[in-house]
């Protein structure tokens, strides 16, 4: 058994957040499993003015307080995500608010966003930035404090915080666990949002360099929300969406006894929803911004059809509970082979190649590994 078999069979003897700390430890102090050979050049990425040796993201979450992103990206990430970070500190909603559902590979969370505040994860940041040669993206996933008034301008103290210590940000609107924030999604809302949070990106340009921002959005929305969404998104030039949050919704499929706990659910059972959404959102989006793929990747398989449903990047985050670190290298060792097999000349190409098919339910879960 190699370490990072032992390691995950130790966790699940844990409580999950017990567990999650113990995963930040190893990373921050073990040795990582070697990155191995460079990434093959058929995965390279360029998006948001941004390039990405492989398109396989660690999503928010894992990371919360960037304690460990270069450890993260020698996993064989090509870009990692840290957060949600938001201005003050503040503790979250309280515990037990992590579960593992292993009967469904999947888990339910309601952490509500907390955070070591900006300041502590900005010093944290600093000296990661200034390390000569660093290879990988990191992005920055902000949020509002929970008691604020005005949650906009959080996010554009996130933007003023950390313009020196992102390559770009998400704007996490979508979180299930944070009464309202979800309003964000409306347009009015995420049109005035945006304004704000855009402008603050562009005064911030002239010292540091233009940031790629992207919002995060959830896989429940209707298809008029979506339309909305999208609509503002493109008039006011973001550079991406991501496609999704975790979800409300309860497949009933679910069979673990965990599965009635109040949060948003990821793992396996999101595939569906977020592969649809994503999908729906391509082609509304019509390629005037890529996409980041978010939701049940836990295989090279699924990892190919989050692409060709129109992701140009994908992120995982709760198959690493489920399949250990070493799932990362395996995708991406995975992926070409199966590009080629699908007669995929590059990358590139197999973006959104079966949009409509996801979009008109003729594809789901069942036919993916």
């Amino acid at each position: 058994m190699n370490v990072g078999a032992m390691l995950q069979r130790l966790l699940f003897c844990l409580d999950p957040e017990q567990a999650h700390r113990l995963a930040l430890f190893a990373l921050a102090h073990l040795p990582a499993p070697s990155h191995g050979k460079p990434d093959d050049p058929m995965l390279r990425v360029e998006a948001f003015g941004l390039s990405f040796s492989n398109p396989l993201g660690l999503a928010a979450g894992m990371d919360k307080n960037g304690e460990v992103p270069l450890a993260v990206l020698r996993l064989g990430f090509g870009f990692t995500e840290i957060g949600t970070v938001t201005p003050l500190p503040q503790p979250g909603n309280p515990r037990p608010r992590l579960f593992r559902l292993t009967k469904d590979q999947a888990v339910i969370n309601r952490f509500g966003f907390n955070s070591e505040g900006h300041a502590r994860v900005h010093r944290r940041l600093a000296p990661v930035f200034a390390t000569p040669g660093r290879r990988g993206v990191i992005g920055i996933n902000i949020g509002a404090n929970k008691e604020t008034l005005d949650r906009a301008a959080d996010y554009v103290k996130g933007i003023h915080a950390f313009a020196d210590c992102a390559d770009y940000f998400t704007i996490n609107i979508s979180s299930p666990n944070t009464p309202a924030l979800r309003d964000l999604q409306q347009a009015m809302a995420l049109d005035d949002l945006l304004a704000r949070v855009l402008a603050a990106r562009d005064e911030e340009a002239e010292k540091h360099g233009r940031r790629p921002v992207l919002v995060k959005i959830a896989p429940d929305l209707t298809l008029n929300e979506l339309d909305e969404i999208v609509q503002v998104s493109r008039q006011r030039k973001i550079d991406g969406l991501i496609i999704s949050n975790t979800t409300l919704s309860r497949p009933a499929s679910l069979r673990d006894k965990r599965a009635h706990e109040q949060g948003g659910l990821s793992g396996h059972p999101l595939f569906n929803f977020s592969t649809l959404m994503l999908a729906e959102t391509f082609l509304r989006v019509e390629g005037q911004f890529p996409l980041i793929g978010v939701g049940g990747i836990d295989s090279p398989e699924r990892a190919l059809a989050k692409i060709e449903a129109g992701a140009s990047l994908i992120q995982l985050y709760s198959g690493l509970v489920y399949q250990g670190p070493g799932l990362a290298r395996r995708i991406t060792t995975a992926l070409p082979g199966l590009l080629r097999a699908a007669a995929y000349p590059t990358l590139a190409s197999a973006v959104g190649a079966k949009a409509e098919d996801w979009a008109a339910g003729k594809l789901r879960a069942d036919n993916v590994r």
